[in-house]
């Protein structure tokens, strides 16, 4: 039995389930599957005391009928109760520790309340009940008073107000007292914070499941599913328990090395391979420039391929400069200034469009590489060569030949990285960039649709032994980025970074990880079928519309190895096009509107039509967001993505029935259906766009 079964039989038809009521109901109900499921717990409601809440360690939750006309309040104090039970469980069999879960659930209600929509926070602001007045309290682990303890002891009725604060709850209570939705956007920076309104973050998705959405945005970001969502929320309560049990420290450092161990698992490459976490893929960016100057002695030429292609901070990461005003650890600093202990370098911008906005071909941007590496190598300096596999618009370079003819330059010191940021790529393609000893970059966040904001650096082993035998630390600015643990153990070179653990990191991975393994266990036949099913249907539903430009073609074709063997990095997944009204292409500020309309309800614009179009404009469509691209010599524009997540497979193989595999991929392309009719919807009321 879990925490809500019995709450679905608890509200009695009333004035909530009136038509203008309903929808506020069901935003409510939907917010309440982000609560943890803790087994065995029962939620009651009790009609002969309405104004009760009491909680009965490991058995109920007991609410006043009186609580349920105000959902919003209920659903406050059933959070804050089902997080009590939770800590209460992970407590073992020392049960006189209680106190602990007076303090843990407050920190959690605090924060789930400032993540409650504006509208939801209205309705409670004149309320006089205990729970809001000790939310609005700054008490905490270390400041709550003997009165505040005592009124949380009323919750529950067990004595705790005198019971002593334990020094090793400190850490527990900083990094896992935290709802998991909110874990899945901390430790990383202000464009994962979501608006009041929406609750959307920069990149028009959540850090809780959005299942209302159509989701084809995993070019640039992706909500979380619920899938992720709850696997997550259970690690959460396992490392709760583990860190009551077993320490702190301890249990994170085993759970960072399981996340490592399970990315070393799905991309099949062995143990002296290295795993660098970090919080986005420019902190992977910033890394590197760290790495690099940390093991070669000489001067250093970082060559960007695809610089107006990749992430906008990589360049400034890259010269060893802030790329944003706070750090992925909440440090204050200066965009664009140097940071500490980074020495001057060279940086090579190699876009894939000429200055007129037309994508260069592969044999130019060869010839670009090629001149830029050799004239670097002639200056005696060390070359740094970001490649590019892929980018946001689904392009790669330099080609495979370009980097034999490199390799034959004389004298030449050169260090490959590999931005597959993208991760379009099959285990095999990971294995044999780390066998020719490239520094591979990834992010969880992109085609496997994990929460924004999950970087990673895969080093080959003879990247790490030149790092093992360095005698020079880390830049000492990297303390206000990185903490320790986020590093190997054994390098000499980290060990003056900061203490401390960046769990939303952590839980952003497991959440990616979570996905990556249920992608890859779909057989890899039907997965490779689907992919090309849903793909080719994409490119041709684009070409049909006439509103629709896409700006990929036979130049697009994608380079391999081995051209004659399937693989996800060998046909294209990321569609992007220009959007048309009267054919002429938006402007710059239309597209981005209507990327924004397309993952919004709009039905209020429509109340007069039929049926049919008012559930069209009310289906939240999400896509990539817009990229600056010019559509000719003179007219600036941008252009929209739609794009194959890893979700696309493994939930049409969730029933693990080929019949139904397929049937589960045509109702994605429906999808794919609605979200371009609903561009056209747009634009037949392009007063929508002023």
């Amino acid at each position: 039995m879990t925490n809500n079964i019995l709450i679905e039989n608890q509200y009695n038809r009333t004035s909530l389930f009136e038509k203008e009521n309903v929808n506020y109901l069901v935003r409510i109900l939907k917010r309440f599957n982000t609560v943890p499921k803790v087994n065995n717990i029962n939620i009651i409601t009790s009609t002969s005391e309405p104004a009760v809440f009491k909680i009965v360690p490991n058995k109920s939750i007991i609410i006043g009928s009186s609580f349920l006309d105000k959902p919003i309040l209920a659903l406050l104090y059933l959070r804050y109760g089902i997080e009590w039970q939770l800590w209460y469980k992970a407590l073992n069999n020392d049960k006189k520790d209680i106190a602990l879960c007076d303090i843990a659930a407050l920190e959690v209600i605090k924060i789930f309340y400032n993540l409650l929509p504006k509208d939801d926070k209205e309705k409670l602001e004149n309320l006089d009940f205990s729970l809001i007045n000790l939310i609005n309290s700054n008490a905490n682990l270390e400041t709550a008073t003997a009165s505040i303890r005592e009124e949380l002891q009323s919750f529950h009725g067990l004595p705790t107000a005198n019971a002593a604060i334990d020094a090793s709850w400190k850490a527990i209570v900083a990094n896992l007292a935290k709802p998991t939705e909110y874990l899945l956007m901390d430790g990383g920076d202000l464009r994962l914070n979501i608006d009041e309104i929406n609750l959307l973050n920069k990149y028009g998705c959540r850090p809780f499941p959005r299942p209302e959405a159509f989701t084809f945005a995993s070019s640039t970001a992706s909500s979380v599913s619920n899938f992720a969502f709850d696997k997550t929320d259970k690690v959460r309560s396992i490392l709760i328990r583990n860190s009551l049990k077993y320490g702190f420290k301890k249990t994170t450092i085993e759970f960072s090395e399981m996340l490592k161990s399970s990315l070393r698992k799905n991309f099949k490459i062995n143990e002296e391979c290295e795993i660098i976490f970090s919080p986005s893929g420019t902190d992977s960016s910033l890394q590197i420039a760290a790495i690099t100057q940390t093991i070669s002695s000489q001067e250093i030429t970082h060559i960007l391929v695809a610089s107006d292609e990749t992430g906008s901070g990589v360049a400034a990461a890259l010269r060893g400069c802030h790329f944003e005003n706070t750090t992925a650890l909440n440090f204050p600093i200066k965009k664009g200034d140097r940071i500490e202990g980074f020495r001057d370098v060279n940086l090579i911008e190699i876009p894939f469009r000429d200055e007129n906005g037309a994508l260069k071909s592969t044999k130019q941007l060869d010839e670009e590489v090629f001149a830029a590496v050799s004239k670097t190598n002639e200056e005696g300096r060390h070359v740094v060569l970001h490649t590019m596999d892929q980018s946001k618009l689904g392009y790669q370079s330099p080609s495979d030949s370009l980097i034999k003819k490199l390799n034959k330059l004389e004298n030449l010191s050169m260090q490959i990285i590999v931005d597959a940021s993208q991760l379009r790529l099959d285990p095999k393609d990971i294995h044999n960039y780390v066998n020719k000893g490239y520094i591979v970059t990834v992010t969880g966040s992109k085609f496997f649709t994990g929460p924004p904001y999950a970087g990673a650096l895969i080093l080959p082993k003879n990247v790490t032994k030149l790092i093992h035998s360095a005698t020079n630390p880390l830049p000492k600015g990297l303390t206000e980025y990185f903490n320790n643990s986020d590093w190997p153990a054994s390098w000499f070179c980290s060990s003056k970074l900061s203490d401390g653990y960046n769990y939303g990191s952590y839980m952003r991975w497991n959440a990616a990880i979570v996905e990556m393994d249920r992608y890859f266990k779909t057989p890899v036949l039907y997965r490779n079928m689907g992919i090309e099913m849903f793909c080719n249907f994409v490119e041709e539903s684009i070409h049909e519309a006439s509103f629709l430009e896409p700006i990929y073609g036979d130049e697009t074709k994608m380079k391999s190895y081995n051209s004659k063997e399937f693989g996800i990095r060998n046909i294209r997944t990321i569609f992007p096009f220009f959007i048309t009204l009267n054919n002429q292409p938006l402007s710059v500020d239309k597209v981005k509107k209507l990327y924004t309309l397309l993952n919004s309800d709009l039905s209020e614009h429509f109340e007069e039509a039929s049926l049919e179009i008012i559930r069209l404009a009310a289906q939240k469509c999400h896509i990539g967001q817009a990229v600056n691209v010019k559509y000719s010599n003179d007219i600036e524009s941008a252009i929209l993505r739609i794009s194959l997540g890893s979700r696309v497979i493994s939930e049409s193989w969730v029933n693990r029935d080929i019949s139904l595999f397929f049937r589960n991929i045509e109702l994605q392309m429906s999808q794919i259906t609605i979200t371009i009719k609903k561009m056209e919807l747009i634009l037949n009321n392009p007063h929508l766009l002023d």
